[in-house]
């Protein structure tokens, strides 16, 4: 039997015996024709087929873009996310807000690796889904799709992801960059002098180019005046040449450039995901010079050596399709679940902390709140995933108690809250949002700036463009049910605080669960009730992972990953609708630190079920960027638990923040031991951004080993930086 090889698999062989991508991309690329070439450049399907496929479904299967057959090419096959894989039926893991609250590195390239092992298993190996953005105001109704407000750890938690997917697939990093605003992301431009670039919001996307991430989507927003998808100082003179990205770039769907000539040359290689601008436009554009045959070889050679580089690469074994909500992956999704849970306050009862409950005193329990029951998984635009069974609260509860009797209150009634709570055990009453209130955003925006309209290919006869973009408005059901958008409020609806409070008067004993991505201000009913736990979006085992954490099964491990403010105005400026807005250094804790306003609960805050102590800290001196930090941990409890043991830099500079994150690990704890761990850490956080790059902003920071910013039980010591 013979075994044909094609052009693409002759150049991966020889970059597997030692040749370069780079230089198997060149020779590959000259044997294409001119129409092969511009192929590359954007997706291969029609743009108004694809949208009728949308329509129906939103990248249900991969989204090609450069396949040639011809010299078996495979093209980048586009699976969105990242709480999973858009594509089919698959495992929905916690929303990356809960998994960076987990502060667990080595747990998040697990879930990458299975992400990967899914996207790979149906057909995909170009995984759009390692969400980076930093939340500068907590009302951004993305903030699910990414990790916490701290650029470092939005870095790690990059660049982790990264590794694990790429066991399987091809990772893309977005949305490049300052994309935190939900509702005005098509049209509002955003600015930021280079300090607060380099510090605080590009940070996080190098860490993941480090990783090896190999694509990098542009965002939608314009930065400094030029869009994002069009911006050759964001992709030429930083990305690539500052970084030494040798991946590939790619737009955002449907509105990621306005000029298809010149995002080309300004270094977008992909416009994503159909046949639309480019393939309108960009021959007139080459014949016009407004871009040239060399920007087409150029993106070209990038896109051709990023597939060849990575098919050379020693993947593991290709999964099958048994793989995709396999029992393994939803027992991963439960773990991380449980791991992400946030204890924010265990206040006596009786004389002893409400949580965790002992399941063999409960008869009665009450479950209380319209959330309880409802799969709730987070926003359904395109992160979407469509997980064949979700575990909700009420479920998970229901099986882990099969002798206790389990009422549930549905319904908006504080008075039938009451009612149910005060002949219970407990009352476990679930809060928070859907998404209706928090979530990916297509609303009017294209009806309201028809301008955006002429971006797409005009409409063939038999297309009603006006139905669709009122479906789009109605549903977004081009992009899925996009309608959250940013939250106009960081409050439970009034009707959940008054059920809180009612329920709570009639039995002590109450448990308030918040579902949500971003902070939630708890100021007017916090006092009242004895215990809050922020449960997340937390996947399809929430449920049974809510009932590990109740129940004690599981420790109280999530920390924060975000501060959360005693009140709205020690916030950033905001205006969600708005078409200009200045971006600074200053967001979350490190503007509480400089304004001298408390947290409600600091950046890495939370309880656990037993108490640790942290009792001294050494460092090493600093080698490229890197220290080690030496640290006694102590469980001081009578429980096994895990503690996370979180590193700052304090610093005495004027200009820049008191305190800043520089590293962080777990450690899990048998009651009464204690561990010594080196933590490492990174002085990147410390440096400030001059006109001749990075430069410490002070010679030496006081290192403080910590539970959370601003700890006074911290261990200190003294790291030298210059």
């Amino acid at each position: 039997m013979t075994t044909t090889h094609t052009l693409f698999d002759d150049a991966v062989q020889r970059v597997r015996a030692g040749t370069t991508a780079q230089s198997e991309a060149i020779s590959l690329l000259a044997q294409l024709t001119a129409e092969e070439k511009l192929g590359l450049l954007d997706g291969d399907q029609d743009f108004w087929s694809g949208m009728a496929e949308m329509t129906q479904g939103y990248n249900r299967t991969p989204i090609v873009m450069g396949c040639v057959d011809r010299v078996g090419l495979p093209g980048l096959r586009f699976s969105d996310g990242p709480r999973g894989v858009v594509m089919g039926a698959s495992t929905a893991f916690p929303v990356s807000m809960a998994r960076g609250a987990t502060w667990d590195l080595a747990l998040e390239e697990r879930i990458g690796i299975a992400i990967g092992a899914e996207v790979r298993a149906q057909g995909g190996n170009f995984f759009g889904g390692v969400c980076i953005n930093l939340p500068r105001h907590p009302a951004w109704g993305r903030a699910q799709e990414t990790y916490g407000e701290d650029s470092y750890a939005l870095g790690e938690f990059g660049g982790a992801l990264t590794r694990g997917v790429r066991h399987h697939a091809m990772a893309v990093s977005k949305h490049f960059a300052l994309n935190s605003m939900e509702n005005g992301r098509f049209v509002v431009n955003v600015t930021a002098d280079d300090a607060t670039l380099h510090e605080v919001y590009l940070p996080h996307f190098r860490r993941t180019v480090e990783a090896g991430v190999d694509g990098i989507m542009t965002a939608y927003n314009s930065v400094n005046g030029e869009w994002a998808g069009q911006n050759e100082i964001l992709m030429e003179s930083i990305l690539r040449g500052q970084w030494d990205f040798q991946g590939v770039t790619v737009s955002d769907f449907l509105l990621g450039l306005r000029d298809a000539g010149k995002s080309l040359h300004a270094g977008l290689d992909v416009e994503e995901p159909f046949q639309q601008q480019r393939a309108q436009h960009l021959e007139a554009d080459l014949d016009a010079g407004r871009a040239s045959w060399a920007d087409v070889d150029r993106a070209g050679r990038r896109i051709l050596a990023t597939q060849i580089a990575f098919y050379a690469r020693e993947l593991d074994d290709a999964p099958s399709i048994d793989v995709v909500f396999s029992y393994e992956h939803r027992a991963l999704a439960r773990e991380a679940a449980a791991t992400a849970a946030v204890l924010l306050k265990n206040d006596d009862v009786n004389g002893q902390p409400l949580l965790p409950l002992d399941a063999s005193s409960l008869r009665q329990v009450a479950v209380i709140g319209r959330l309880a029951g409802l799969a709730n998984t987070g926003d359904e635009g395109s992160s979407n995933v469509h997980t064949p069974h979700v575990t909700t609260p009420l479920e998970g509860i229901r099986t882990a108690l099969p002798g206790a009797s389990v009422d549930f209150v549905e319904a908006d009634d504080p008075s039938a809250a009451a009612t149910s709570a005060a002949s219970a055990d407990v009352a476990i009453v679930v809060v928070g949002y859907t998404s209706a209130d928090e979530g990916e955003y297509l609303g009017n925006i294209m009806t309201s700036h028809p301008n955006l309209l002429s971006l797409f290919p005009p409409a063939p006869e038999g297309v009603d463009l006006g139905a669709l973009m009122d479906a789009a408005s109605d549903g977004g059901m081009v992009m899925g049910s996009a309608i959250g958008g940013d939250r106009r409020s960081l409050r439970l609806r009034p009707i959940d605080a008054d059920i809180i409070r009612a329920t709570v008067a009639a039995n002590p004993r109450t448990v308030v669960v918040i579902v949500t991505a971003g902070a939630v201000i708890t100021e007017e009913w916090r006092d009242e009730v004895p215990a809050v736990l922020i449960g997340w979006y937390n996947g399809s085992e929430g449920g049974t992972a809510l009932a590990d954490v109740l129940l004690g099964h599981h420790d109280t491990t999530g920390r924060l990953p975000y501060s959360i403010p005693l009140d709205e105005s020690h916030l950033p400026f905001l205006d969600i609708d708005a078409t200009e807005i200045t971006y600074d250094r200053w967001h979350g804790q490190r503007l509480l630190d400089r304004d001298g306003n408390a947290a409600a609960f600091p950046l890495g805050f939370g309880l656990s079920y037993t108490t640790f102590s942290i009792d001294q800290v050494t460092v090493s001196p600093v080698v490229d960027e890197h220290f080690d930090a030496t640290v006694s941990v102590s469980n001081t409890g009578d429980r096994p638990g895990r503690h996370v043991v979180q590193l700052y830099a304090v610093i005495d500079a004027n200009d820049f923040p008191r305190r800043v994150l520089v590293g962080f690990t777990p450690v899990w704890l048998e009651a009464g031991e204690t561990k010594t761990v080196t933590v490492e850490g990174s002085t990147r956080p410390t440096n400030r951004w001059t006109d001749d790059g990075f430069v410490p902003a002070s010679p030496s920071v006081v290192i403080e080993a910590a539970a959370f910013s601003g700890d006074k039980e911290a261990a200190t010591a003294t790291l030298d930086l210059l």
